[in-house]
C-alpha cells in the first residue's frame, strides 16, 4: 500500500510512502503523471493508493496500477469541507449580526443619553474597501463591453491573478469580507474604551494603561488609532453590544465535534443557527458528513452528496457536486480504515533534510537522504 504525496517544500517532486511501514520508498523527479504511472508500472503488486484529490494521482494510478484500489484520505476530504463551509458562512455573515444583535439606545440609562451629543458618525470607508470596489467596478464594466481577462489586466494595471478574483466576485462585498472582519487586538476592551471616553476621559495614554491591567497585550499606537475616530468634533462613542464572530470563529464551531465546544461557544452557535435557517441546515449537513466520516458509513455518501446538491447553499454544493469526479475513491476512503496520517512526519523529515543542505543539494543526494536516513 502506498501513498504518493507532492512535496509542496520541493517544487516539482513526489515522494511515496509505504503506508504500512511508514517509511519512503521513492522520491520521483517531477510532479508529471506519467512519472507516476511509469513508477507503478515497475513496481507491480501495489493493492491500495491513498492520495488526495489532486488529478495527477487518479491519472496516474488509472494508468500505472489499474488494479490497485484508489482511497481518497479523509484528512483532506474533511480540509475540503472546511473551505466550503468558510466560504458559505462568509456568503451569509449579514446574518451573524442578526444573531448579535447591538446595543439599543433604550440600554442606556435615560440621564446618559439626554446629556451625552450626538454619537458618532461613521467612520470613513478603509483605503483598501474603497480600492477594491473601485477595481471590481472597473473589472467588470470592461468585462460586459468583451474584453478579455488579459487585456483588462493590461489596461487596470493588475496582474491576472488579481482580475480573475475580481471577475469571479459577484460583489465586492465577496472580496471584502475577510479584511472587514479581521480581529483586532483592541476588540475585547472596545467597552471599556467607550464607556471611558464618554465620561470624560480622552487620553490614550491613560485608557491605554488601564485596559493593559485588564489583560490587554497589544501597544498604544493601536489603543491611539482606535480613539481616533472620536476626535474632532464626532461625537460620543456609542455603547456597542456583542461583537458578532467571526466567519472563521463560526466556521470552527460549527466544524467542532458538539462535545467539544465550550458552553459559550454552543449558545452563540445556536443563536446563529435560530437566526439564519441556511447556516442551521450547513450545521447539520456538516455533522452528517462528519458521523459519515468518523464511524466508515461510505455507503451513505451517495444519500449526502444528493441532499446538499439539492440545497441552496451554493459553495456546499459545489463541494458535493465535485465528489462525483471521485466518488469511488472518496467512497473508499469513507469505508475503509486506510488513512495519510503518516505522510505528514516523512514531509517533515524532507524539509529538515533540504535545510541541512540549504537548499544546494541535487535530486540524486536528497534521494540518498530521504530513503536511507
Amino acid at each position: 500500500m502506498v501513498r504518493p504525496t507532492r512535496h509542496e517544500g520541493t517544487p516539482g517532486l513526489f515522494h511515496m510512502i509505504d503506508m504500512i511501514t511508514g517509511r519512503p520508498v521513492e522520491l520521483l523527479p517531477d510532479r508529471e503523471a506519467a512519472t507516476l504511472a511509469a513508477w507503478l508500472r515497475q513496481h507491480p503488486g501495489v493493492e491500495v493508493i491513498c492520495r488526495d484529490r489532486a488529478g495527477a494521482y487518479a491519472e496516474a494510478a488509472r494508468s500505472g496500477a489499474p488494479g490497485a484500489l484508489q482511497v481518497a484520505d479523509r484528512w483532506h476530504l474533511w480540509r475540503n469541507l472546511g473551505q466550503a463551509v468558510e466560504k458559505t458562512v462568509t456568503a451569509r455573515r449579514a446574518n451573524l449580526t442578526i444573531a448579535h444583535p447591538a446595543r439599543t439606545t433604550e440600554e442606556a440609562s435615560t440621564s446618559q443619553a439626554s446629556t451625552l451629543p450626538p454619537v458618532v458618525q461613521p467612520v470613513p470607508e478603509k483605503k483598501i474597501i474603497a480600492r477594491f470596489r473601485e477595481q471590481h467596478a472597473a473589472v467588470h464594466e470592461l468585462s460586459g463591453q468583451g474584453m478579455s481577462k488579459a487585456a483588462i489586466g493590461r489596461q487596470l494595471g493588475l496582474h491576472p491573478a488579481t482580475v480573475r478574483k475580481l471577475a469571479q466576485a459577484g460583489t465586492v462585498d465577496d472580496l471584502t469580507a475577510k479584511t472587514e472582519q479581521r480581529a483586532h487586538l483592541v476588540d475585547d476592551y472596545v467597552e471599556h474604551l467607550h464607556r471611558r471616553w464618554n465620561e470624560g476621559e480622552r487620553n490614550a495614554t491613560g485608557l491605554f494603561r488601564e485596559i493593559a491591567t485588564r489583560g490587554y497585550q497589544g501597544g498604544e499606537l493601536a489603543v491611539q488609532r482606535y480613539l481616533r475616530q472620536f476626535r474632532e468634533g464626532r461625537g460620543h462613542a456609542a455603547l456597542p453590544g456583542p461583537k458578532p464572530p467571526t466567519v472563521r470563529e463560526v466556521t470552527s464551531w460549527v466544524m467542532t465535534h458538539p462535545d467539544r465546544l465550550s458552553t459559550d461557544e454552543a449558545s452563540r452557535l445556536r443563536q446563529i443557527r435560530d437566526a439564519d435557517a441556511g447556516l442551521d441546515r450547513l450545521t447539520a449537513h456538516v455533522r452528517g458528513w462528519a458521523t459519515m466520516m468518523t464511524e466508515l458509513r461510505g455507503q451513505d455518501l451517495e444519500k449526502w452528496i444528493v441532499v446538499v446538491e439539492q440545497d441552496t447553499l451554493a459553495p456546499l454544493a459545489s463541494f458535493a457536486r465535485n465528489l462525483r469526479r471521485d466518488q469511488d475513491a472518496v467512497q473508499a476512503g469513507l469505508t475503509l480504515p486506510h488513512s495519510s496520517g503518516r505522510v505528514e512526519g516523512t514531509v517533515n523529515k524532507i524539509k529538515r533534510l533540504k535545510r541541512q543542505m540549504f537548499g544546494r543539494a541535487n535530486i540524486d543526494l536528497l534521494r540518498t537522504r530521504v530513503l536511507h536516513a
